[in-house]
């Protein structure tokens, strides 16, 4: 307990990382039914929900009316960052490439953090971590590239071969693009929080993220689509699962992580996703994990874990 105490800010970034191995599954079962869409803004509005009543009990207010303007205004941007542009790319990946490779891809995340935090909190990236940047994309790429097999065969493969993408590169480039978006979205959450509640920080968030998904349904008029996603219970089932483990729980313990510890540390320590979602991940969708896979898997937790050593 003296230990959690001493470095809370740690600790709420193993459990957040915990937290959204099981979301990541959640979501991908949800958006494979009613599309990644959908189960953005249905997880963002129950998340609402669900923060708003407990911000009711917890703080004695339901709505964060007690949040300057410089708290509203970046908190904002960092909603619409993370959830809108981020989540959005990840879910699709999701869908593409499924919750394991898109979580290792956003193992890439605190990269992004560490660079936006140098430049908005002065943040200095050490020889380090630039170590772990390396270490950590070498474990991602022995994960998502394999031998390319030749359709003739040229009598050089022994001496000589090429490599081809394992996986979608749509699939892919959406999970890099989740990567950027929460990195960098961290980094404008503790940049507009300054001592902030984490959990009415999450609210705001949350409230940008509703309106952000709102206005893209409103603009490609997919509103049908909410309307048939409800006929399948499910999928609103492990949305609302996700939801309370995801942007509930989860990010709220985000924030608490980079209140009480540095942006970096906090992001490393929440890329450790793609080490716990491997069990998990190969008992529910019945993946053949490679040997290779686990290694690269390790090696990139340990790329980013030389940000902190």
């Amino acid at each position: 307990m003296i230990f959690i105490q001493q470095h809370l800010g740690e600790s709420a970034a193993l459990l957040t990382a915990l937290l959204w191995a099981f979301t990541a599954i959640f979501f991908e079962l949800a958006g494979k039914q009613i599309g990644s869409l959908q189960v953005n803004l249905f997880r963002l509005i129950f998340a609402l929900v669900l923060l708003t009543i407990f911000n009711h009990f917890y703080r004695g207010m339901a709505w964060p009316n007690d949040a300057s303007t410089h708290q509203w205004i970046w908190l904002i941007i960092s909603g619409l960052v993370g959830f809108v542009f981020g989540d959005l790319l990840l879910f699709k990946a999701y869908v593409l490439v499924g919750s394991r490779i898109s979580m290792l891809i956003m193992a890439l995340a605190p990269f992004f953090s560490a660079i936006s935090g140098r430049i908005m909190l002065n943040e200095v990236l050490s020889v380090k971590s630039l170590l772990g940047m390396f270490v950590t994309f070498f474990g991602i790429i022995l994960v998502v590239l394999g031998r390319k097999k030749n359709a003739e065969n040229t009598g050089n493969d022994s001496k000589f071969f090429s490599f081809a993408l394992k996986h979608n590169p749509q699939g892919l480039l959406f999970a890099l693009g989740g990567a950027f978006g929460q990195g960098f979205g961290l980094v404008l959450s503790k940049y507009g929080m300054q001592g902030f509640d984490p959990f009415a920080s999450t609210q705001i968030r949350i409230i940008a993220g509703v309106s952000g998904f709102s206005l893209v349904f409103l603009s490609t008029r997919r509103w049908q689509y909410l309307k048939e996603a409800v006929k399948k219970p499910k999928a609103i089932y492990y949305t609302l699962a996700g939801s309370v483990f995801g942007p509930f729980l989860g990010v709220s313990l985000s924030l608490l992580a980079v209140k009480y510890t540095s942006a970096g540390i906090a992001a490393t320590l929440m890329s450790i996703v793609p080490v716990i979602i491997i069990v998990p991940a190969a008992l529910i969708f019945k993946e053949k994990i490679a040997i290779k896979e686990v290694v690269g898997s390790l090696i990139s937790t340990g790329g980013v874990a030389l940000f902190f050593l």
